[in-house]
């Protein structure tokens, strides 16, 4: 066999393998990106879920009237800003 041939069998028995390699990699990268979708809609849901739990649990204050001085302030600061919002919209109503 003439060394160019050789040459060119060599080049294309490195291209084929890295034609595996990349086919390899590509459905590696494929799998990767759906399991990082998979965990950022699961981050979302805990997220929710947290969120649902946390108002759970100042129902559950406010229902026992066991409050601390600092769940008094931030609850008062809460219902002042929803009577805010409730008179702009109102006031938005009226326009």
């Amino acid at each position: 066999m003439d060394p160019l041939e050789q040459h060119l069998k060599r080049i294309q028995d490195k291209l084929q393998k890295l034609l595996k390699q990349y086919a390899t990699l590509e459905k590696e990268n494929m799998g990767l990106k759906k399991n990082l979708d998979d965990l950022k809609q699961n981050s979302t849901e805990d997220k929710q879920s947290i969120d649902q739990l946390k108002q759970t649990v100042e129902v559950l204050k406010i229902i026992s009237g066991n409050w601390n001085d600092r769940d008094k302030k931030e609850f008062e600061k809460r219902v002042n800003h929803y009577i805010k919002e409730i008179d702009r919209c109102i006031t938005l109503l009226k326009e």
